[in-house]
């Protein structure tokens, strides 16, 4: 072997390990690959940036945009709702979730098609006392199954199809991936409805009624004829001791005293300002005479606070320190006004965060989501399991399970801004129906345009993207964050990575030393071994890495056995989009991670005999319709 392919050889292993781990983030290990490939002279300096100008890269941008539209318009929930049945036998609507969440994904990011379809899943599976996990998974499964389609379905797809253009060949059309895509989602769907669902755990996540809340904020007035009443704050809060409370402020003629002086004297009238365990606290609180009123609720938003939500910048989200002090959160408690909880007024709801959300990473504390947003966190559940960590300063991650309560239309709100998905009953609401045709109609434009061939597919797109942004459908100022730029990053920044594992012979050894000592002469079973190989890097990797690290070496392999390389790059393109063995696979697998009760060696169990369907179709399909030789 060369210096060359030595080192890219290098650099490939690290990135993979580090794609393995997960505890970089994936478009920061391709971006490093990358700079790497430079230093060491596998990518010309002048070309490392090139992959940001190519057509898979802009094809995604526009899709994710065009979802975004057909998402915010609900265009999708009229769909859904003249579509899918109300009631049926679990098995039918099982399999009418997943086939549906898999039309969507045909044609709009998965991520997104799994997020409209959730709360319409959690309702079909409390209709039918199923546990949750069990339409989830699916409905999961179905989505991922569905983007492998059509030539815009995911991210790989359009990274094969690039690989195929960079090979002297035209790119793959809009729906040159349905003969075999269709057949291995068909399939698998059947084998989800004829009873593979059944092997999914019986997982009970925690719900709203369960949920360990840990200390919040109460208020509670002293009585007459109170036994707190004479007693010092430090008095107080040692007969509270029990209850593991704190007091935090004192309300005394309307005025509030944030930490106010152990030794003051407490009087009839007074409110305290309590943090504690609710359940433990009321037989302590009916001990002292204090009359326990209402969990202190979210303050009236004013106007320039709902206008901070909806255009919050990076600088508000300063985060602050993760332990905070207790005169701190007396300060932000003296800050609101004195606020009754109306009913009315405020719902508790549930959140799932989704990957790569805007709120990973950081806590309640951080963001201010009470004082800034009027929002109050309840409590937190992570992978089915309540948290008994402090919720204040927890930090957030994906698939969580946010329980908050706050007025729905301010909840919703923040859910999409911050990247979370509510798990609870949505009214349908479509502000501008007109806006809902017009979504279509442009997706249906790009979608037709790209297919006849009459431009493109980035092209197409590109232009879908501007149709929506000059009719308003998503406001310009909107464009920018309905593209998910880690993604972005990630496919621009392997494309020249893969292109030096091509350019420097790389991955000619590795189909010579690997497939060619397993496959012996036999195109087929090479076949095999390459879409093997990929659906096991798929399980660990993000999908779009395992195809852009892959399609080389399908292109190598096919070199090497005088063989076609188009079936190699379509058994590629469907295993990189066939993660079923663990939650970190696929986004869509995190997502229902939390509102799932899943815990992660559950995946595996309906997983690993769908990969098995996958591959049993796969093979004799992709040599039916695309000759080996």
């Amino acid at each position: 072997m060369s210096r060359d392919q030595i080192v890219i050889l290098v650099i490939l292993a690290i990135a993979i390990g580090m794609f393995l781990w997960g505890r970089v983030r994936h478009d920061m290990v391709a971006l490093g690959a990358l700079l790497a490939c430079v230093a060491a002279g596998l990518v010309p300096g002048d070309q490392a940036f090139a992959g940001f100008g190519h057509p898979a890269v802009i094809t995604v941008a526009g899709v994710l945009v065009l979802s975004s539209a057909l998402q915010s318009t609900g265009a999708i929930d009229v769909l859904a709702r003249r579509v899918l049945p109300q009631s049926a036998s679990p098995a039918v609507m099982i399999g009418a979730v997943s086939a549906f969440a898999a039309l969507l994904s045909s044609f709009m990011n998965n991520v997104g098609a799994l997020a409209l379809m959730m709360p319409f899943a959690l309702q079909v599976a409390a209709r039918l006392s199923l546990p949750p996990g069990r339409i989830l998974m699916p409905l999961a499964f179905g989505s991922i199954l569905g983007g492998m389609t059509t030539l815009i379905g995911t991210p790989p797809n359009l990274i094969v199809s690039g690989f195929r253009q960079q090979g002297g060949g035209a790119s793959f059309a809009m729906f040159d991936f349905t003969p075999v895509g269709l057949s291995v989602a068909l399939a698998g769907i059947a084998f989800i409805v004829l009873g593979g669902w059944r092997l999914v755990p019986a997982r009970q996540r925690a719900g709203a009624d369960s949920f360990e809340t840990g200390a919040y904020l109460t208020e509670a007035r002293v009585t007459e004829g109170s036994k707190a009443a004479g007693m010092t704050l430090r008095e107080v809060e040692n007969a509270l001791a029990e209850a593991d409370a704190q007091i935090l402020g004192l309300v005394r003629n309307e005025r509030r005293i944030p930490a106010p002086h152990p030794y003051r004297e407490v009087r009839t009238g007074d409110v305290l300002v309590i943090e504690a365990e609710p359940q433990a606290l009321t037989n302590a609180l009916t001990s002292l005479g204090l009359a326990l009123e209402e969990a202190v609720a979210p303050p009236p938003l004013e106007e320039t606070q709902k206008a901070s939500l909806a255009a919050a910048t990076a600088e508000e989200a300063v985060a602050e320190p993760q332990v905070a002090k207790r005169s701190a959160d007396a300060d932000a408690i003296a800050s609101e006004p004195p606020t009754r909880l109306q009913s009315e007024e405020v719902a508790l709801m549930e959140l799932a965060v989704r990957p790569r959300a805007e709120i990973t990473g950081r806590s309640a504390s951080s963001i201010r989501l009470r004082t800034r947003f009027g929002i109050n966190l309840l409590a937190v559940s992570r992978q089915g399991k309540p948290s008994r960590a402090r919720l204040r300063t927890m930090t957030i991650a994906e698939g969580d399970v946010l329980l908050v309560q706050g007025p729905p239309e301010v909840i919703l709100e923040f859910a999409n801004r911050f990247g979370c998905v509510p798990l609870a009953e949505r009214a349908l609401r479509i502000p501008q129906p007109r806006q809902a045709f017009i979504a279509s109609l442009v997706m249906a434009a790009a979608v037709g345009i790209a297919a006849f061939g009459l431009m493109p597919a980035a092209v197409a797109f590109a232009g879908g993207l501007l149709g929506v942004a000059v009719t308003g459908v998503v406001p310009v100022r909107r464009i920018y964050d309905a593209i998910d730029w880690s993604v972005i990053v990630l496919l621009a920044a392997l494309i020249p990575v893969a292109g030096a594992l091509a350019t420097t012979g790389t991955a000619d050894v590795i189909a010579q030393s690997v497939v060619g000592t397993l496959a012996g002469d036999s195109p087929l079973i090479a076949l095999a071994v390459i879409l093997i190989v990929t659906m096991t890097l798929s399980d660990f990797m993000n999908n779009a890495a395992t195809a852009a690290v892959m399609c080389p070496v399908a292109i190598g392999t096919a070199s090497q056995m005088g063989a076609q390389a188009d079936p190699f790059l379509i058994a590629v393109a469907v295993g990189a989009s066939c993660a079923f063995l663990t939650p970190i696979g696929h986004q869509n697998n995190t997502l229902i991670l939390g509102p799932g009760g899943f815990r992660f060696g559950d995946y595996w169990r309906l997983g690993l005999p769908l990969e098995i369907v996958v591959l049993v179709v796969a093979i004799p399909t992709i040599a039916f319709f695309w000759p080996l030789r």
